[in-house]
């Protein structure tokens, strides 16, 4: 694998190309997300329905918003048992779905090769022993996000780094590290670039839920597109 270095695509392009990949797999963005809220969701209300957390949360909430102390609310709803429980158990979920998004990588070659698609090509991350691979990255990768989310710029500079690092991984079978530190030289070289589509994917996959609701299951999996666009832009393989 080989960077692609002769001329700067321009922004524009990068997005467009992004779009179009979105708009070609509509149907396949529409049965990810049925997937993914489907399990997130009845895992969330089943672990609701047994330890009663998700209604404390919001009860919280809104103590604090009442001028209650914030500490004190945090430690009274840690002090349920269940509550560790119900947040280790989403990550798990959360952890288990993330190689769905890897069937795109797969979904989009395909279009640039003219090949069939095929609803499996979605499960494509769940593969053999890359399924192990993929989970083991993204719960790295989810921790160094939880630990640094409260700082907003550690985060934000977290994503970035790691834009590439799950094509990395499944086009060129590159190991964790390697691939962190390929998309690391790729975002010095394309800073502006992959800030300006990062900024545009993050809103255009919530934007849906905004205005509409219905029309997030189209566009929460947007993201897969814009990495994939920009991927495609920066890197190149050779055999």
């Amino acid at each position: 694998m080989q960077s692609r270095y002769p001329q700067k695509p321009g922004i524009d392009f990068i997005l467009k190309q992004a779009f179009f990949y979105w708009n070609k797999t509509l149907f396949f963005q529409l049965v990810f997300s049925i997937f993914y809220f489907g399990i997130f969701f009845s895992v969330l209300f089943f672990l609701d329905g047994r330890y009663g957390i998700l209604t404390q949360y919001i009860e919280t909430a809104k103590n604090i918003n009442m001028g209650m102390n914030a500490s004190e609310q945090i430690l009274k709803l840690q002090s349920n048992p269940g509550a560790m429980y119900f947040s280790w158990t989403l990550i798990g979920t959360m952890i288990f779905l993330y190689p769905l998004n890897i069937g795109f990588y797969n979904i989009y070659r395909k279009i640039d090769l003219k090949e069939k698609l095929e609803l499996g090509d979605l499960l494509v991350g769940y593969n053999g022993l890359n399924f192990f691979k993929y989970i083991g990255y993204y719960t790295f990768w989810l921790f160094v996000y939880i630990y640094t989310f409260q700082t907003i710029i550690l985060v934000i500079i977290w994503i970035l780094i790691t834009t590439f690092v799950a094509p990395l991984m499944f086009f060129t079978n590159k190991r964790i590290f390697e691939a962190i530190s390929l998309s690391f030289q790729a975002l010095r070289r394309y800073f502006l670039e992959i800030l300006v589509c990062t900024i545009v994917a993050v809103f255009f996959k919530y934007i849906g839920f905004t205005l509409f609701f219905v029309g997030g299951l189209f566009t929460f999996p947007f993201w897969n597109a814009m990495i994939y666009s920009l991927y495609k832009t920066v890197f190149s393989e050779k055999s």
